[in-house]
């Protein structure tokens, strides 16, 4: 049996995807199983035991950029039994038309009838793994066999690599026995980054709760400007507290890092994902325009989620996704952090 996953979208995206070759593979150990995904998405499976083969987007054994009709007549002549099209776009299902094999994709008037099968979105999480990993698993339905309602996703470090970084981390002067928390400091978007002066406000908490922490702040080069700019409204005690220069040349040198940290703390998205695949505690600030249903992932006491319509829930009452998206910035104005503060302060509490 050959079976194809599509996940053509961001790192968080394709490390969640990641948990249906667990599945599948439990069922069938002899299947041959390949993930079609985005280059730059390749740190957070790389080594991934349950996955035989990585493909990239519009790449053949010819060249790369090729057009979508030769990489759809490429992907064809794989001669996959099955095909599970998570990402269920135009592109993605256009792959599926010259294959032979059954496909199943997210039930979208512009794509379903490409399918074999097709499913529509749970509403309501039914696990505290949340939406994003319970929708997935639905693609299994494809498949014969019984499946659980929802796996953890996992990465997959070496030896090797986890001594590099703490390798790394001692030589930029970081104490490794003391706690080391990592600072999700801005989002994918500006409309997915909690305000930097709230934020300075709210980690005065971790200043309390853990005066021995050491602060890295996850961000790449080219953000700097933003770093600077944080760094400018921090009290004097959070600043002294931070490892400003502290930063990894690749994503997954920035994985293994994170691995060493007590925790991660910021805006939700792919950092946090990674951090949970890694059983690093995480505490997550929610854009106004993110579902927590979809993805508070396995939220417990280790990994906190936290969203304005928690506390204010009149502000998203009869107002579509849409709307809300376009308030974002008046939104996240209200979600201040003297609203956070105690549920920060527990889950640091709560850190072992």
């Amino acid at each position: 049996m050959k079976i194809l996953v599509i996940q053509q979208k961001m790192i968080g995206d394709v490390l969640t995807s990641s948990i249906l070759f667990r599945a599948i593979r439990e069922q069938f150990p002899d299947a041959e199983l390949h993930y079609l995904i985005q280059s730059h998405t390749l740190p957070v499976v790389e080594n991934n035991p349950y996955i035989d083969q990585i493909i990239f987007d519009r790449t053949t054994a010819e060249a790369t950029n090729v057009s979508l009709p030769v990489f759809a007549k490429y992907m064809a002549e794989a001669r996959y039994d099955y095909i599970l099209d998570v990402y269920s776009k135009l592109g993605t299902a256009f792959l599926c038309l010259p294959s032979s094999a059954k496909s199943i994709g997210y039930k979208k008037w512009y794509t379903q009838f490409v399918y074999n099968k097709t499913i529509s979105y749970l509403k309501k999480p039914k696990t505290n793994a949340g939406l994003a990993i319970e929708n997935r698993l639905r693609l299994l339905q494809i498949l014969p066999g019984n499946f659980p309602d929802s796996f953890k996703p996992k990465i997959y470090l070496t030896a090797e690599e986890k001594n590099k970084a703490l390798q790394f981390l001692r030589e930029a002067e970081v104490a490794i026995e003391a706690p080391i928390f990592m600072i999700g400091l801005l989002g994918s978007a500006p409309n997915k980054t909690y305000p930097l002066e709230y934020l300075a406000q709210l980690l005065e908490v971790l200043v309390q709760e853990k005066p021995e922490a050491q602060i890295l702040l996850n961000y790449i080069p080219s953000q700097k400007e933003a770093v600077d700019q944080f760094l400018n409204v921090c009290s004097a005690e959070l600043k002294a507290k931070v490892f400003p220069k502290v930063y990894t040349a690749n994503l997954r040198e920035f994985i293994a890092v994170l691995s060493h940290c007590k925790a991660l703390i910021g805006n939700e998205g792919g950092a946090v994902n990674m951090a949970k695949a890694l059983d690093v505690p995480t505490f997550a600030i929610f854009s106004p325009w993110i579902s927590k249903e979809a993805w508070a992932l396995f939220e417990d006491e280790k990994n906190v989620a936290v969203h304005l319509s928690d506390f204010k829930p009149e502000y998203f009452q009869k107002k579509s996704n849409k709307h809300i998206k376009k308030e974002t910035e008046t939104l996240y104005k209200q979600f201040v952090p003297d609203l956070i503060k105690p549920q920060l302060a527990t889950f640091l509490r709560n850190l072992s």
